[in-house]
């Protein structure tokens, strides 16, 4: 069982952290600032330098929403004070990345450049010099995980040659093509 909820959570020195009425919490840090909110049901607390989330009773449902409220909370401190970011790669010939103004811009083999505008301020592209790799970086961890997904099902790493956009480090398993004729 996990004790994730639990667990306080440190507020930086750097970081303001206001909790208002129906759990309205915004966050304040060098990086920007991020408002959320949280469900009725939870407590928000803060006490010298800490947050501690605390839950009515201990039916299941409130169990979940303890840590996954734990767990938002902890990502917006981490993300207005350190930021969070996404390396992603691109395989196959003739696919690249290239940056104009704040837009990425994808040649990934469709009949045009595939253009993505960042949905927020706070979200930036950073593109390698050789176009193969780029960058998604911002304060708000949902956001660039949601728009690395996103990018990547543009074009997805296909299971023959392995052409596509891919995160960082993802293996993509090969299959076996056809067979020569006898």
């Amino acid at each position: 069982m996990s004790r994730v909820g639990r667990k306080p959570i440190p507020v930086p020195a750097k970081v303001t952290v206001k909790v208002e009425k129906n759990n309205v919490v915004t966050v304040t840090g060098p990086k920007g600032t991020l408002t959320e909110q949280f469900g009725p049901d939870m407590s928000i607390t803060q006490d010298n330098g800490t947050l501690v989330v605390t839950r009515p009773t201990d039916l299941r449902h409130h169990k979940a929403q303890h840590g996954l409220t734990r767990a938002l909370l902890s990502n917006m401190v981490v993300g207005v004070t350190q930021g969070f970011s996404r390396r992603m790669e691109i395989h196959g010939v003739g696919y690249r990345a290239e940056k104009r103004g704040n837009n990425l811009f994808l040649q990934v083999g469709k009949s045009h450049p595939v253009e993505f505008t960042p949905p927020a301020k706070e979200i930036s592209f950073d593109v390698e010099k050789d176009g193969r790799a780029f960058t998604i970086s911002g304060i708000d961890k949902c956001a660039v995980g949601e728009l690395a997904a996103v990018i990547r099902k543009t074009r997805p790493p296909e299971p023959y040659q392995g052409k596509g956009i891919r995160y960082a480090g993802e293996y993509v398993r090969l299959k076996a093509g056809k067979t020569g004729k006898k």
